[in-house]
């Protein structure tokens, strides 16, 4: 394990940044709030912007915009829209480094998760352009007698939608790209942590989309994300996030019994048995365990193995996990494990490793908060748990 830091020059400048606004209508503007949440990197520690908390004025303000901006784009042809994904795709390919950097410096991503993210939105886009213009469905016919039967596809109206700090630009995409290809519009909310690339992405497409289309509310969730939830207008409220998260979201959609989607957390599991080749495990749980530095509900952090070969497994883990190398993304494209990306985040993964191994639990690798500034966990193998 590698953990040397170097000095390097800010691989963000400030005129990168995006404008540090709600985007509503089509244009940045002011909260109807003055209160503002920090965004800090997760690196260092230090604040590197202001967003606005909003309200449930700014909430008001974003849906009544996709409202109106509704009556027109829910009924332009599947052709119009999925040219309009199309564009967006290639507006974020020709942007991909800039929106990498964001991604990595706002949430301590790896530089090669924050391209493959990327990468990603750029597929989903296309996909969603295509997806737009092939839908399928049984043919009109007959099915009783006297009776005409066919399927007619409309779009809902207002998609409310909240994404998580794990993959800001990603799933937001995977959110933005299907709901406005199928002709619904959109108000955002991005995890209060890592607002940044998200409102990137709005700067960008702005002139491809009609006014009112896609918004972006900054804010918590208890605030904005509770508003979206509530919201009489708002036909779907779509929210990737924690279980206790949803449970709140689909509690308070259940007063206008509009649809809800969630996504919520889970933790994977790897089952090794005593016929399964130890190094190939080892270098799948490399990758598996810690890539975008773990945090992710498919990350596989829990192992259970066969006894007769837990020994040489746990060898081989350590020897795998321990060639990680650990450090700010914005030292070059050899950095594999970053920060966390909270304090608060960071204090809870520190309480879970102390727990463990004050119940008896033992670290065959790491165990503990990295010896440096920034919300570094060092790559951790514990063993007895």
């Amino acid at each position: 394990m590698s953990n040397t830091r170097v000095d390097v020059a800010p691989f963000i400048t400030e005129q990168e940044f995006p404008p540090l606004q709600h985007f509503i209508n089509g244009a940045f503007v002011e909260s109807a709030g003055e209160e503002y949440s920090e965004v800090v990197n997760p690196a260092n520690g230090q604040v590197i912007a202001l967003v606005p908390r909003g309200s449930t004025a700014d909430v008001d303000d974003a849906v009544n915009a996709a409202h109106d901006a509704f009556r027109q784009w829910g009924s332009v042809t599947p052709k119009e829209r999925s040219e309009a994904m199309l564009a967006i795709a290639n507006v974020v390919e020709e942007n991909a480094d800039l929106l990498a950097r964001l991604e990595a410096h706002n949430a301590g991503k790896p530089l090669e998760v924050a391209g493959d993210d990327v990468d990603g939105t750029v597929d989903i886009f296309r996909f969603s352009a295509g997806a737009a213009r092939a839908f399928t469905e049984a043919g009109a016919g007959d099915y009783v007698e006297d009776h005409t039967s066919f399927i007619l596809r409309e779009p809902l109206g207002v998609i409310g939608a909240i994404v998580p700090w794990n993959y800001p630009l990603l799933m937001g995409a995977w959110k933005i790209a299907p709901i406005l290809a199928a002709g619904n519009t959109l108000v955002l909310k991005p995890a209060e942590q890592t607002p940044l690339s998200v409102l990137k992405l709005a700067e960008l497409i702005a002139g491809v989309l009609p006014r009112g289309v896609f918004n972006v509310v900054t804010g918590l969730g208890r605030e904005v994300g509770e508003a979206l939830s509530h919201h009489e207008k708002i036909a779907m409220v779509a929210m990737t996030g924690s279980v206790g998260s949803g449970r709140a979201v689909a509690s308070a959609a259940s007063g206008t019994l509009k649809r809800v989607h969630l996504e919520l957390g889970g933790k994977a599991t790897v089952v090794v048995l005593k016929d399964a080749g130890s190094d190939a495990v080892a270098e799948g749980v490399r990758e598996a365990g810690f890539w975008n530095s773990g945090q992710e509900c498919g990350a596989g952090t829990r192992i259970l193995v066969d006894k007769d070969v837990e020994a040489e497994l746990v060898e081989k883990l350590v020897a795998q996990i321990g060639t990680l190398t650990v450090g700010d993304p914005a030292e070059g494209e050899h950095i594999e494990q970053c920060p966390l990306v909270s304090e608060q985040h960071f204090e809870r993964a520190k309480g879970f490793l102390e727990r463990a191994q004050n119940e008896g639990a033992v670290a065959a690798l790491g165990g503990s908060a990295a010896d440096r500034e920034g919300f570094f966990i060092q790559p951790t193998v514990l063993t007895n748990v």
